[in-house]
């Protein structure tokens, strides 16, 4: 996968190298995915809307293949893989070498994560329920997912002061979460399995084991492989972004001559950050709303009001609630750096759903249909509201230790 290097020329590379340090910050890979999502937005509530659907439901790919597309299916099942396979990358790290390793420290914000994903779903089928809407229940773990670029992109803009057991807490939330996610895709939104092209599948994954277990981390060679595993799991019916991690998962966390997770997932991460997940986000953010009138018809429906409350609601809930219990009944223990304030904001960064929210909505209802547009609205409105309220909580925080910062340097000069 060293591919992100060898597509610049000699007398690019430094030109190349800045950009991709660039794309590699969070704050700025953030900024990319919410700039991609509202050109979508502004485009698909113009007066040009039909151009931009057009657009996103052009068909490209061979037939014969069955990978004739619509370039929205490719962001989604092609570009989207990317940045799984940067996933895969964080996971096995995590669970080898990370805070994933210490079960007794990672306790709190994996089972966090879990309720994190318990409570929205509830929430989300109550209401459904509730509204006499039992066709949409298919929709139940769409408000299940965090967006770890924007929530952590929004941390760094806040938190300047703030503890850094508090990125910790997020990261293997918004860690897990993802594998859960992942899980939630395989099993519930695979409609069928083909079972040959998924056994042929194993032998270029394989092989791409092989590869990076020993060292090689050339393009050419990789790139085809993950290519045909991509292939082959697509054609298996299974969603082909699990291919990229279970390909991610092959990675060795200390490879030779340094090819490892860390290494591979720092080539791929500006490809993911800079073209992948916005050009996902460009294609899934673009609902056309119908104005004030349809947003506010669109908010009215169990469907997208599941959707809200789940992410703004029960998200938060799910994850101080468990924090909380498992602290108060268990061993389990808050970090010595961390208060329960400073929870309750990460909780509500949590309610950001986006980007795997978005994916779970196609997955569940399909493009371009009525209720698929709903849910766009819903995930979309949710992550603005968790976002300003979270912005609000953690801005709070970071003025307070701020204060507690300068004291300590004052006293330190006195002394």
């Amino acid at each position: 996968m060293g591919f992100p290097r060898r597509l610049f020329t000699r007398g690019s590379r430094p030109e190349a190298s800045r950009l991709a340090a660039v794309l590699r910050d969070d704050t700025v890979g953030g900024l990319v995915l919410l700039v991609s999502a509202a050109v979508a937005l502004i485009w698909a509530n113009s007066p040009w809307s039909d151009s931009y659907h057009a657009l996103a439901g052009h068909v490209v790919g061979p037939r014969e293949a069955h990978l004739d597309l619509p370039l929205a299916g490719w962001a989604a099942d092609g570009l989207l893989a990317v940045f799984f396979f940067a996933v895969g990358c964080e996971l096995k790290r995590e669970f080898v070498a990370g805070d994933l390793r210490n079960p007794s420290r990672a306790a709190l914000p994996i089972l966090a994560a879990v309720g994190g994903m318990v409570a929205p779903a509830l929430i989300f089928v109550g209401i459904n329920v509730a509204g006499g809407s039992t066709g949409t229940l298919v929709g139940w773990a769409v408000p299940t997912a965090t967006d770890i670029a924007f929530a952590v992109a929004v941390l760094a803009v806040l938190g300047s002061f703030l503890p850094s057991a508090l990125r910790v807490f997020l990261l293997t939330l918004a860690v897990v979460d993802d594998l859960l996610a992942i899980t939630v895709i395989a099993f519930f939104y695979t409609d069928h399995v083909a079972p040959v092209p998924l056994l042929c599948a194993l032998v270029p994954a394989a092989l791409f084991a092989v590869a990076v277990q020993r060292g090689v981390h050339r393009w050419w060679i990789l790139l085809p492989l993950a290519a045909a595993t991509w292939t082959l799991v697509h054609a298996s019916g299974i969603h082909a972004t699990v291919a990229g991690v279970v390909l991610g998962f092959t990675v060795p966390v200390l490879g030779r001559h340094g090819g490892g997770t860390e290494r591979l997932e720092h080539l791929v991460r500006p490809f993911s950050a800079g073209v992948a997940v916005p050009l996902f986000a460009f294609f899934a953010a673009g609902v056309t709303v119908g104005g004030v009138s349809g947003l506010l018809e669109s908010l009215g429906l169990p469907v997208t009001l599941g959707v809200l409350a789940g992410l703004v609601i029960g998200k938060p809930i799910g994850v101080f609630g468990t924090t909380y219990l498992l602290a108060r009944f268990t061993r389990a223990d808050l970090d010595d750096g961390l208060t329960w304030r400073d929870v309750w904001g990460v909780s509500l960064l949590a309610g950001i759903g986006f980007t795997v929210s978005l994916l779970i909505g196609e997955l569940a209802f399909g493009y371009g249909t009525a209720d698929g547009d709903h849910v766009k609205i819903g995930v979309l409105v949710a992550s603005l509201v968790s976002a300003v309220l979270a912005a609000v909580v953690l801005a709070g925080r970071n003025k307070a230790y701020r204060r507690i910062a300068e004291g300590q340097a004052a006293d330190a000069d006195r002394d």
